[in-house]
């Protein structure tokens, strides 16, 4: 699944052709392609409920509250 993107490529002192440039913009997409998955977002994420005072790491649970529109006082917090 190709997305359409804009990437910044900084090369430095090598000189690339046109297709070995190409060739690493599509492993960089292919990499951030599984980076930004729904799963690894989840994996990622949780979720901090201040309606019900809940933590909510479960990647299914994280998933459907994601899908949803979110609620006031509840949050999506990065673990890292």
């Amino acid at each position: 699944m190709m997305h359409d993107r804009d990437l910044v490529v900084l090369i430095g002192e090598k000189v690339f052709t046109d297709q070995e440039l190409q060739k690493h913009i599509q492993n960089i997409s292919a990499i951030l392609s599984k980076a930004e998955s729904m799963d690894n977002f989840c994996i990622a994420n949780e979720v901090i409920d201040l309606n019900r005072y809940k933590l909510i790491n479960r990647p299914y649970r994280i998933k459907q509250i994601v899908s949803e529109k979110l609620k006031p006082f509840v949050f999506i917090f990065n673990k890292n």
